[in-house]
This record gives C-alpha cells, structure tokens and sequence, in this order.
C-alpha cells in the first residue's frame, strides 16, 4: 500500500487552497488558479487536475490494480468501477495511485471530489452540493450555477460530452448519492470509493479490498519504519506486528511511524507494546481491535502536553485547522502550536492538508473526540470559546478589507494571539481557506443557541459569501441568524441579517422575496434610529426594483440611500449611491444627470482608494459617453477600466467592458476589432459560466455580423441571445435582441415577422423605461415601413425617432433619424428637404465618428447635384 493507507486522509504537504460549493463537498484548486471578481476572487475558475499526489510507498494491490488499469474503454459509454471495503483498508490510496497510473489516458481532466459519507461532524455530501461542486471545477461562477439538482446534472453531463476525463468520487454513502454525478456518454472513467458495496449501481464494476496479504503488510511496516529487519527475531516481530495490526494498512502505518520514531527500539518492542494496549475505538465498527491498539499506543506515547492537544483537536467542529486556531483551542502560544501540531503529524495522529493546515482522519478525529469527555465541561467550554472568539475577530477583519464598508458589528478588540490579514489579498486567501470551518463554526453556534455569537459569525461571512457562495448555504446562514436574533430579542441583528438575506434572495433570482425582505429590514433600521443601515437596506430594495424593470422606483430608492449616506458621512455608500443612481439614469436617457452622478462616485472611489470601484465607475462613465456618442471619450475612458479589472483580476469586469469597448469599435465601423473583441467576451463569459455576459457578448457579435452582411448568422445569434435573456429575466436585453432581430428580419424581406418583433420590442423598451431604445426601435420601424408600406408611413416613425432622440441626447440616433427622413423626402420628390435633413444627419456623423459618415456623405453629394 502506501505511506498514508488508510482510506479518508490525504497526502502531506499539499500547495493548494481548498474552494467549496458546499462546505463539506470539495475540490482542490491550485491557488494560482483564482480571479477576482467584483472586488473579490469569485468562483475558481477551470480546475481539471485536482488528484492529490501519489506516494512512492504504495505497496502490493497487484491484483487490484490490474483490474482498474485494464478495459478503461467501453464503446463510449462511460466506464464506472466502484471500490469499496472496511474503514482504514487503503480504498482512496488505491483508486488515487490507479488515477495517477492512468492520467495520462484522460487529458481532459482527473477531478477528486470527497463525498464525506463516514466523515464525523460533516453531513454527506448531497448530489446537488456535489453537482455544485464538480460544476465550479470546470470554471463555471457560484452565481451561474442552476438551483435545481436535475439542471445541475443535465449541465454537468453537458459539460463532459466529448471529453475524455477521469472522475474520482471519495468515500460515497450510496448509489442514490453518485448516481447523479455519473456522466450520460463519452469516453469518462469513474472511480468510486465507498464503504458500502454499491451492488444497485448499474452497470459499475465492483472490486472489495479487504486487508493486506501478511507479506505485503510485513513490507510496508519495513519501508515506513525505514529499518530493515536483521535477524529472524527481527523478522518474526514484525510479522507479529502485522497480526497484531490486523494487515489494516492505517493501523500498519501507525505503528511503523511509531517505531521509527524510536530509535532505541527494537523490533520486539513494536508487538510488546501492541499487546499491553487498550481496545478504545470497538465502538466505530472498524472490523478490528488492531486500529485501537495503534491509534492507543500512539497516544499513550505522547506528552501530557501532545496528549492534551490532540483531545482539544476533537472538539473542532471543522474539517481542517492551522497553527492560529490549535493555538487558540488549546490555549498555547502559536509557535507551540505548530510545534506540537508537526509532533502529531509525525506519529501519523494528524494528516497534512496543506503546508500549514492539518486534518484528522475520521476514525482518529472520533478517537480525540471520545477522548475529549477526560476534560472537565468548563475547560471543553473554554476550549470552544477561544476557538470561535478566534474566527469571529480574523472573519470580521477580513470582512473589513472585503466589503470595504461592512454593516457587521466589530465587537471587542480581537485577542493578542489573532493575527487579522492585513491586505485585500491577504483577507480573501484567509476566508477561502477557512470557508468551511467558519460554516460549521456558526452551524455550531446556532446548534447550541449561542445567539449572539452566531449572529457575529454570520455577519462577518456575508460579503465574502456574497462574492463566492455557496449561495443555498448563505441563504440558511442568514435565515439561521435572523431566528437566532428573534430567539434573543435581538431587533439590530435581526435588521442585518434580513438584509443580508435579502441581497442573497437577489443573487439567486428571487426578486420579490428580496423586495420584502429588503423592505422588512428598512422598516426595522429606521425603527431602531440606524440610519446607515436602513441606506443600505434601501440600496437592496432599489436593485430589487432595478431588477425589476421599476427603472423609477429604483432611482428614488438610490436617491434615498444616498442622502441618508451623506448625513451619516458615509463616502463609501455614498459613492455606490451615486453610481447605481447614474446606471439608471443612463438606462432611461437622462444623460446629463447621468454625467454628473458617475464622475462624482468615480472622485470619490478614487478618495477612499477604492480600485474595483474605480473600475465599475470608468466602465460605466465609458458606457455612457458612448451612449451619448461620445466615442473618443468612451475610447480612452474604457481601456482604463479594462487595465484596472485585469490588474485586480476581476474576470467578470473584464468581460464586461470588453463588450462595452466593442460597441464603441462597432459604431465607429472598425468591424474586425468589433467581433474580436466581442469574442473575447463571449468565451471569457463562457469560461465563467456567466449566462449573462454570454447573452450580451451573443448579441454584440450578432450585430457585427449583421452590418458586415451575414443575416443568416447574425439571425442565429441574436436567437440564442434572446433566448438565454428570456432565461434569466432580463427584459432589457431580450428588447435589444428582438429589435435587431427584427431589423435582420427587414433587411431579408420578411417584413410581417419584423414587425411583429420590433413592436414586441417596442413594449418591453417601454415597460423597463429606457427612452433610448425605444428611439432606436422607432428608428428600425421607419426602415421597415419605408420597404413595406411606403415613405408617408415611415416619415411618421422617423419623426417619433426624431423628437425622442433629441430629447435624450442622443446624437446617433438623432442622425439615423434624419437620414431615413431624408430617403422618404426624396422618394415623395422633396429634394428641399431631403439635402436639409441628410446635410444635417452628415454633420453629426462626422462629428462624432459614426462609421456612417462616409456613405451618407457620398449620398448627400449625389442628391445635391
């Protein structure tokens, strides 16, 4: 087998950070492989090659092995071999050392998922977690993942068609557990682990692994102990030793680190010892005395002091922990800590996670936790009290640098031990690092109706889990936290909590509960005289309404939040205020107003040293100008943005802007640079998992194909782009697609499906408030009335076009306008009035920079001789 046998630890030393869509489903994604996005590293982008690393001590398994390395392909369909045995019998050792054997088979990937079936303190994994899970290693963002279990599978098994990739699934409950999980078709091979034989997994491959041959048991006990027998009796007492262990390659292993950490030891000693230990773990149902023996010879050879630590490593309710948490568990100096941590490694009673954490395996895990009952329930108290004192005083000083202006209640000042991450950087790599041990803090907290510490807890993780989820595990924290704070008479923590739920209720699409909750929480802060926090809760409400399509709900609202910001002295809200007030008044034409809001909130970001914000704030003056044809403005504004997102690592910012800076080039008639830019943004967006940004990026490179002639897939694309708007409520762009649509639909004569597509258009424009689509769509009917039904009909629209564009300010527009007003002067013979118009419409076009310019140049010369 192997230097770590036995089925549930993992490998030492690992240079990875370990990411979660549920706090006890896991990947391991490499560090370097995060992004931030919107302020913070979001979701892990694709991460294919997640196996940890083998161990050159594997021993035996020949047999075994033989059986996983052959028949890897099976006509396509996937391949499936289920391994399964008892606890400490070397299942994840084996299918790992398979998986490195044949990773060179499956290029496209070999991803390891722990399912935690037998992992005391940790729920199973549900297929929905794990889907959730299996989808952010393929790159797919938190925010972009389906809700429902069945999408998630159908998006999973999408995501494996055509590849040839290996699938771990570590330590699974159950058939009905990875039964989703299983791929539909392609060259896929699945290894399972499990304790349970998976007999109603249709058609798997099943292999039982039972303890070691008393030979291979007897070699790796020698290459762990790193001293070769040299006598007989020598010999004779590591064979002994093996009995004695029951051939279970945890219990060998214990054992050899054991004796190899004694070097006064002989090879008799290993067995005497073994002998004279007492049966502790019977209890867990491991199949033999022997793992008890090891695990209690292993303890009672520690110091007082090792001994006691590793009693208070039981009561941990998390899954991993480092030197800053033992420490303050234990209530030891740090370097203690990560002394008596690497001690405990050492003699095998700890595993590595990484280089600086460290986990129990289950079995040890419920051993410390049997011993712990030897502690007195005041020092267990005090124990657990340290431990979380600690990751609420770290969370709320990451939460700090994370949100920048967070509503959370500081609290005391953290204790002297609490190293608080000093930078950006710093606060996010702690917070991913933790996830999970801070989810079962506070599950724990509110477990044991300790209401104001999970109110603390709760609140702390709210930006971070805002940013990077697991969103169904945020929704439960918040609705935890609430009940705690109603069960403590708690109005302010109640307040918050709401409102943090209500901002998640948002990111999962649930608009109109997050308006109630929204407002709940705004009527409990004005209660309670805080008005910081009811701005904030009005800022929830306003993007709920914004959502929406409520365009002037939505700015009263921000209005609102900006004037309680500013008397509170709030710059940071303020600043937000400004920008999402300057967002809407774009959206619906009042430019002006827009120009003022955006460069105030970018001023201010700038004040505060607010990069991200910076960012948003340039992209939107940058989206703006161009909306005002503004072009060499938006040119220069944009690219800014674009180095900022990059520079911070913002994906989804990146993508973003990308399309905006591609609608420049688009209206300005460089089309190549348009659609190269638009597809950087759409597989940027892909790789993301960002249905949004897809839909946006279809749609910009739908336009370009339309204007350089190809109707055919300029029609395709805006299609799928209304569809995947349709998908997630966005009326906005599914407007913008059905106008161009239906311009492509005129362009190709089909003139009854134009107009019913523009008018469709025409509503939904309406409906959300936005003036400058709605001239543009009156600008798309002139054209089609001017094919179809004549130039008298068309003129009407264009001058609708007319007045509308100019009331918005919207050059452009205004110049489009004119122009088509000057073909239906001159189809009717008056040419007066038509060289009036089109002198007018080449005037704009030229000082702006439209690509129309020369054209309609051109044409103005002809028309005048």
């Amino acid at each position: 087998m192997t230097t770590r046998p036995d089925d549930e630890t993992r490998p030492p030393r690992r240079t990875s950070i370990e990411v979660t869509a549920q706090d006890n489903a896991q990947v391991h994604v490499a560090a370097g492989d995060m992004t931030v996005v919107n302020g913070a590293p979001p979701a892990p982008v694709t991460a294919l090659r997640t196996l940890l690393r083998d161990t050159p001590a594997f021993t035996g398994r020949g047999a075994e092995l033989e059986r996983l390395l052959t028949g890897t392909e099976q006509g396509g369909a996937p391949v499936i071999h289920t391994i399964d045995g008892m606890p400490g019998v070397g299942k994840t050792t084996l299918a790992l050392h398979a998986a490195h054997l044949l990773a060179d088979r499956f290029p496209d990937g070999q991803i390891l998922l722990e399912l935690h079936a037998h992992s005391p303190g940790q729920h199973p994994v549900g297929p929905a977690d794990a889907l959730g899970a299996l989808l952010l290693c393929t790159g797919i963002a938190p925010e972009n993942i389906p809700r429902g279990q069945d999408d998630r599978a159908r998006l999973w098994r999408d995501r494996l068609a055509g590849k040839r990739v290996l699938l771990l699934l570590d330590d699974a409950a159950d058939q009905a557990q990875v039964e989703p999980l299983l791929p539909g078709t392609g060259d896929v091979l699945v290894l399972i682990t499990s304790r349970r034989r998976l007999v109603a997994l249709d058609g798997a491959a099943p292999l039982t692994v039972g303890p070691l041959p008393p030979g291979d048991a007897a070699e790796l006990f020698v290459r762990l102990a790193r001293r070769t027998p040299a006598t007989a009796e020598d010999a004779a007492a590591v064979t002994l030793t093996v009995d004695l262990c029951g051939h279970l390659p945890l219990a060998v292993a214990l054992a050899a680190g054991h004796f190899a950490a004694h070097r006064e030891w002989s090879f008799a000693t290993v067995p005497e010892k073994l002998s004279g230990a007492r049966d502790r773990l019977e209890q867990l149902a491991t199949g033999h005395k022997g793992v008890a023996a090891a695990f209690d010879m292993s303890y009672r050879a520690l110091t007082p002091e090792r001994q006691r630590l590793l009693r208070y490593l039981g009561l941990h309710p998390g899954t991993d922990i480092d030197a800053d948490a033992t420490a303050a568990l234990a209530g030891t100096p740090v370097g203690l800590a990560r002394r008596e941590l690497e001690a405990l490694y050492t003699s095998h009673l700890v595993d590595s996670a990484t280089a600086d954490r460290f986990r129990l395996h289950d079995l040890i895990r419920s051993y410390a936790r049997m011993l712990a009952d030897q502690e007195s329930d005041r020092d267990r108290d005090r124990g657990i009290g340290r431990l979380l004192d600690h990751y609420q005083h770290t969370a709320e000083a990451a939460d700090r640098l994370l949100a920048q202006a967070p509503l959370s209640r500081t609290g005391a000042a953290p204790p002297a031990h609490v190293r608080a991450p000093a930078t950006y950087e710093a606060a996010l790599a702690w917070m991913l690092a933790e996830r999970s041990n801070l989810i079962a803090c506070t599950r724990y907290a509110n477990a044991t109706a300790r209401h104001a510490r999970t109110l603390r807890l709760t609140a702390a993780l709210a930006s971070f889990l805002h940013l990077q989820g697991p969103w169904d595990e945020a929704v439960a924290l918040h609705r935890a936290a609430a009940d705690a704070a109603v069960s403590a008479g708690d109005e302010h923590g109640e307040a918050l909590a709401l409102r943090e739920l209500s901002r998640m209720r948002a990111v999962a699409g649930d608009y109109q509960e997050a308006a109630g909750l929204a407002g709940r929480a705004r009527d409990l802060f004005r209660a309670l005289g805080d008005r910081r926090g009811e701005a904030a809760a009005l800022g929830e409400l306003g993007r709920t309404r914004a959502m929406t399509g409520d365009l002037t709900a939505a700015a009263g609202l921000f209005q609102q939040a900006g004037d309680l910001y500013r008397a509170v002295g709030d710059r940071h809200g303020e600043g937000t205020a400004l920008r999402e007030l300057g967002q809407v008044r774009a959206v619906t034409g009042a430019f002006p107003e827009a120009l003022e809001l955006l460069p105030r909130a970018l001023d201010l970001y700038r004040s505060l040293g607010d990069r991200l914000g910076e960012a948003h704030a340039l992209r939107d003056l940058g989206r703006t100008r161009a909306a005002t044809a503004d072009y060499r403005e938006a040119a220069e504004l944009l690219p800014r943005a674009l180095e900022l997102y990059r520079a911070l690592g913002s994906r989804h910012g990146e993508a973003a802007t990308l399309g905006e800076l591609g609608r420049v080039r688009y209206v300005t008639g460089d089309y190549r640079e348009a659609a190269d830019l638009a597809g950087q943004a759409l597989d940027l967006c892909r790789a993301l998992g960002s249905r949004h940004g897809e839909a946006t990026a279809t749609w910009e490179l739908g336009r370009v194909r339309s204007v350089t002639g190809d109707h055919r897939e300029a029609a395709g694309l805006f299609e799928r782009a209304g569809d995947l708007f349709r998908a997630i409520g966005n009326l906005h762009g599914e407007a913008h697609t059905l106008q161009d649509l239906g311009r492509v639909r005129t362009q190709t004569g089909h003139h009854t499906a134009a107009a019913g597509l523009l008018e469709r258009s025409l509503g939904l424009f309406r409906k959300v408030g936005d003036r400058l689509g709605e001239a543009e769509v009156l600008n798309s009917q002139g054209a089609l009335l001017t094919a179809s039904a004549g130039p008298e009909e068309a003129l009407a629209a264009y001058r609708g076009a007319l007045d509308l564009a100019r009331e918005v300010t919207s050059p452009l527009d205004e110049a489009h306008a004119l122009e088509g007003s000057a073909h239906c002067h001159e189809r009717t013979g008056a040419t007066e009035a038509a060289v009036a118009a089109l002198r007018r419409a080449v005037g704009i076009y030229q000082r702006i920079g439209a690509a129309e310019a020369p054209g309609a140049a051109a044409r103005l010369a002809r028309l005048s001789a």
